[in-house]
């Protein structure tokens, strides 16, 4: 009697381990499997590669791709350069009204004066 009490409870530890025989199939998972269970997963981070901007020639869209610049901010920007000519050095951005140091200290390496 005591025997059959541990082969039950050898038994159900087994089959909850997964390691007894239930009548599932133990093989791994096929290559269509795995190929479908890859199509669920969701996508990893996008990297952006960011290229620079001349602020010279940008439009009031390619100037709304920097850091802190919204759409009244890149009308304003090209305002000024058709008022004012043309930027010399990228800190002359900071002119504009709406622009601060901060916006150039966000986009540093990204605004381009040629």
């Amino acid at each position: 009697m005591k025997t059959a009490r541990w082969r039950g409870i050898i038994g159900t530890l087994l089959c909850c381990l997964g390691l007894g025989t239930s009548g599932v199939d133990a093989k791994p998972p096929s290559s269509e499997a795995a190929a479908e269970d890859k199509s669920q997963r969701k996508p990893g981070p996008v990297r952006v590669v960011l290229s620079k901007i001349n602020i010279n020639e940008a439009s009031q869209t390619e100037l709304m791709q920097l850091n802190g610049v919204s759409a009244g901010v890149a009308q304003k920007i090209v305002a000024y350069r058709e008022a004012h000519g043309r930027f010399r050095r990228t800190q002359d951005l900071a002119k504009v009204h709406g622009v601060g140091k901060d916006v150039l200290e966000k986009n540093r390496g990204r605004i381009a004066v040629k």
